[in-house]
């Protein structure tokens, strides 16, 4: 974390206590460098790993937080003796059941939600039940949880904030009064890199390596979030989440190729004024707009300069070089819970892909035969129970039809 000295007419306010969700990927990292800018506004209250437990334990001994939260009882007990020689009083927990309990801690006034996969549902879900701000770096709550976690959020009365910086850029187009949102939208526009494929001839993408499939043109992000973007699947998860973050239908939520990700995506209204909102690609952007809404805050990025641009430009995406894409609007009209399978499809496609078990080119069969033989039925979304259920039940398809594949 970075310490600056910010506006002092700040220092009496109460500090915000946030609980970071994956503070060892790229986004928890980021956040807890913007808190870090900000020491007089932000407390580190928690933070919560799936791996990467060296990373943890300094992140522990930096921001100094009241709890920790790692998935098994024996990576616990190893933090807890490192935390214990370090002379920190950090209380260390474990379990997924650890992760819920510290998104609605009664303490926590912000939780970053920057898990991956759907697993991030169940703790999104508590923090929203519980009323909190809570900042949604993790799409699949949206693309799994859908109507069940946007009626968490309602009755809740917490304050969803979208860190993706796609949704982050179409949020920050709009009024704050979400009653005005309807009247002014006629669609909007959310952009993509097109990943590193882009140029690519699309007959040798048998051949693509995992290590190929990381290299993203601008972020430095996960394994699994880079093969996401280079599939563009990322792009069609944002697709389902933009439509219930904005209350929109399929119809109005387009995607288009944007290669040096200065416009982070657009508003076309109904008078067709086009509104966007550029900036560096730097996660730190929408992240300090999430922690501060609606105010704003030094993010640490770095500011454009319009006189080394060059050329911005704009094309429209390849849906036989991205198959995966399209799936989002037929899910969207599909029967509720098909979201749900398409991610669960993703994940266990993605995971096959990284372990080389599958090609590159086999994710999209892997998805689209589970979406064939997976149907969700009529109550596949009423609750949480229900909708792991549907996970898992994906999962499953999708594995053996991994496993075919293989063969």
């Amino acid at each position: 974390m970075t310490t600056t000295t910010t506006d002092p007419t700040t220092r009496q306010r109460p500090r915000q206590r946030v609980c970071i969700l994956g503070a060892t990927g790229s986004v928890g990292t980021s956040t807890l460098d913007v808190l870090g800018r900000h020491p007089e506004r932000f407390e580190v209250f928690a933070l919560t790993a799936y791996s990467r437990m060296d990373d943890l334990l300094k992140q522990c001994l930096q921001g100094r937080p009241r709890f920790a939260a790692v998935p098994t009882e024996s990576q616990a007990r190893t933090l807890r003796e490192q935390i214990k020689a370090a002379g920190l009083r950090t209380e260390v927990l474990s379990g997924a059941q650890a992760l819920c309990d510290l998104a609605a801690h009664p303490e926590v006034d912000s939780v970053m939600a920057a898990i991956v996969g759907a697993a991030g549902l169940p703790p999104c879900l508590a923090a929203a039940h519980s009323g909190k701000r809570l900042m949604l770096a993790n799409k699949e709550a949206l693309v799994v949880g859908g109507a069940l976690f946007m009626n968490a959020v309602s009755a809740g009365g917490a304050t969803l904030l979208p860190i993706d910086s796609e949704h982050s850029a179409i949020f920050q187009c709009l009024p704050e009064d979400r009653a005005r949102w309807p009247g002014r939208i006629d669609h909007i526009l959310l952009t993509s890199s097109g990943g590193p494929f882009r140029r690519r001839d699309p007959a040798t993408m048998a051949s693509i390596t995992p290590d190929e499939a990381c290299a993203h043109p601008n972020f430095a992000m996960g394994r699994k979030i880079s093969v996401d973007s280079a599939t563009m699947m990322n792009k069609a998860l944002e697709v389902i989440e933009a439509r219930w973050l904005f209350d929109l239908t399929p119809e109005q939520i387009r995607v288009v190729i944007h290669p040096q990700q200065i416009v982070h995506s657009m508003v076309v209204c109904r008078d067709n004024s086009v509104l966007a909102q550029l900036g560096t690609p730097d996660m730190r952007v929408p992240i300090a707009y999430g922690l501060s809404f609606p105010e704003r805050i030094e993010s640490g990025a770095s500011q454009l300069d319009f006189t080394t641009l060059g050329a911005l430009s704009f094309e429209a995406p390849d849906f036989a070089r991205y198959p995966g894409l399209a799936l989002a609007w037929q899910t969207l009209q599909a029967p509720m819970g098909s979201t749900a399978v398409l991610n669960a499809a993703n994940e266990a496609a993605v995971a096959a892909f990284l372990e080389r078990r599958i090609r590159f080119d086999q994710i999209h069969t892997v998805i689209a035969r589970t979406l064939d033989a997976v149907l969700p039925g009529g109550d596949a979304c009423d609750s949480l129970d229900a909708l792991l259920a549907l996970d898992a039940h994906a999962r499953s398809s999708a594995e053996q039809t991994a496993k075919a594949l293989a063969t």
